[in-house]
């Protein structure tokens, strides 16, 4: 359903939901005279009130080049913006136009909380209502898949609908990612102990026609770009299992929002740093993308997750660009007062959380016409988690997350997460890149964003970098696939072409 605000009529105020489960998009014409809004993206895009196709936001491609996400409200296309978690528009009428005054106010502070209110969460209660905040999204006429790792959030979620009964109606569904870093086997042991189906994703790294078939159905149908490392993962299960399309999907993504996310050693060494080295902006002019001179002069907000080409080869090669430098700076000085755990939590959680990881799979899922159910995301387990006092929810001295939810699978299903650790969803986009490396530099160099003098000898020096395996082949590489993600959005996506 797509919602209209017409001029003169009363002012009205948007909020996203409470953990960011159904975003607010936007549509504000350019002559102010037309506002849409809705809950679905594809209902807003596909509206025929809104013009296309689209055009492309320069400033969204700046932030996508240089941080690899575009902060919300704005989006990667002029007009459309996002009200996430925190976010606010204020719409009014004034001289016959529409003006919105957008703002925001991170609504799960923990510094200016009590740190211990008394109250434990209960596991049976966690249970119940993450299991009603799934069962209440699912579209019962189809086939439910739960993305599945051996990670804390997805197995609580397993856990939750195996206690609910759902075993014959779910299935448990694992990326098998390369070397120490595969969490497949531990996935499948647990589906087993909990009586669920069980389904191994394999990466793919030589491309047939069908899967190259699939990556370009992927670029048209989804609605916003991505630059998540694995975004390339999605298209590629389609060919193993295609009954994804048009399915219940349910993913663990959502909570880090409100369980916080504690610093990591890393983190308390080199954020207070950074506030001093910041200061030599103008180095971003000059450095190349690959340089650890490029790190140095980050701002603390930007070692929240985000990074990407420097603004001197984001110039050469995107002209229209602008420095992310004053965003991430001011961003950084509004938070300059916060502890390194609201600094972190602040940014991470409701930008790079929500509009990189959580938006490649909604991404997907618009793609193929799939339901996307976040339990985590659900108003009523936000309030739930983070009314609990402080130190279920995280340990400030040993830097653990997630407490709560650690204690629970150790004791329900005997999932030690500190042994375990934190293996993350690896994908290994740098083997993808190099064996269908002639398929991608075509689609990179048939996108008109680019000037292409400059194109062929930024790619050019990356790609020596990884032939010839100096210290910078890493960051090479995952900028060489960055540049093809956003050229094959622009070249192929529906709402631009």
């Amino acid at each position: 359903m797509v919602n209209n605000y017409a001029l003169k009529q009363a002012a009205l105020s948007l909020e996203s939901d409470l953990a960011g489960e159904f975003p607010i998009y936007i549509y504000w014409s350019q002559c102010q005279s037309l506002m849409l809004y809705s809950t679905s993206l594809v209902a807003l895009l596909n509206d025929n009130r809104v013009p296309k196709p689209l055009k492309v936001s320069n400033e969204g491609v700046s932030f996508l080049l240089q941080s690899g996400v575009v902060p919300p409200p704005k989006t990667a296309y002029e007009n459309i913006y996002i009200l996430g978690v925190g976010d606010k528009a204020d719409i009014s009428t004034l001289n016959n136009k529409i003006y919105i005054n957008f703002s925001h106010h991170f609504p799960f502070s923990h510094s200016g909380r009590t740190l211990d209110s008394g109250f434990k969460p209960d596991d049976n209660v966690i249970l119940e209502k993450l299991a009603e905040a799934a069962v209440s999204r699912v579209d019962h006429s189809k086939p439910c898949f739960l993305f599945h790792s051996a990670g804390k959030d997805s197995n609580t979620i397993a856990l939750a609908l195996a206690e609910a009964g759902w075993q014959d109606q779910v299935t448990l569904v694992t990326h098998k990612s390369k070397g120490k870093a595969d969490e497949s086997e531990i996935s499948a042991r647990i589906a087993k102990r909990l009586g669920f189906k069980h389904k191994t994703l394999h990466e793919v790294d030589e491309l047939t026609s069908a899967h190259k078939s699939d990556i370009d159905n992927y670029f048209l149908m989804a609605p916003f770009p991505s630059t998540d490392n694995v975004t390339l993962a999605y298209p590629l299960y389609l060919q193993q299992m295609p009954e994804l399309k048009g399915a219940n999907l349910i993913d663990g993504g959502g909570n880090d929002i409100y369980m916080g996310l504690p610093p990591s050693i890393r983190d308390c060494r080199i954020m207070p740093l950074s506030r001093l080295t910041q200061h030599a902006s103008f180095v971003r002019r000059c450095v190349r993308s690959e340089s650890l001179i490029s790190l140095l002069v980050r701002t603390p907000a930007e070692w929240c997750g985000v990074s990407g080409l420097s603004f001197a080869d984001t110039k050469k090669l995107f002209p229209a660009a602008s420095s992310v430098y004053p965003y991430w700076s001011r961003e950084s000085g509004l938070r300059k007062n916060l502890d390194l755990l609201d600094f972190k939590t602040s940014l991470l959680a409701p930008i790079v959380a929500s509009e990189m990881h959580i938006r490649k799979a909604r991404n997907f899922s618009d793609s193929i016409g799939a339901n996307l159910v976040l339990p985590f995301a659900n108003e009523a387990v936000a309030r739930y988690f983070y009314s609990a006092s402080e130190c279920y929810l995280f340990d400030r001295k040993k830097l653990r997350n997630k407490v709560i939810l650690r204690d629970l699978l150790k004791e329900r299903l005997k999932l030690d997460s500190d042994v375990i650790g934190k293996k993350g969803w690896s994908y290994d986009s740098s083997s993808i890149t190099l064996k269908n490396w002639n398929w991608m530099r075509q689609e990179i160099i048939r996108c008109s964003l680019w000037d292409f003098s400059s194109l062929e000898k930024i790619v050019s020096r990356l790609r020596c970098n990884v032939e010839l395996n100096r210290g910078s082949a890493g960051r090479s590489m995952r900028l060489l696939y960055r540049i093809y993600l956003l050229s094959a959005w622009h070249n192929n996506n529906c709402y631009l072409n």
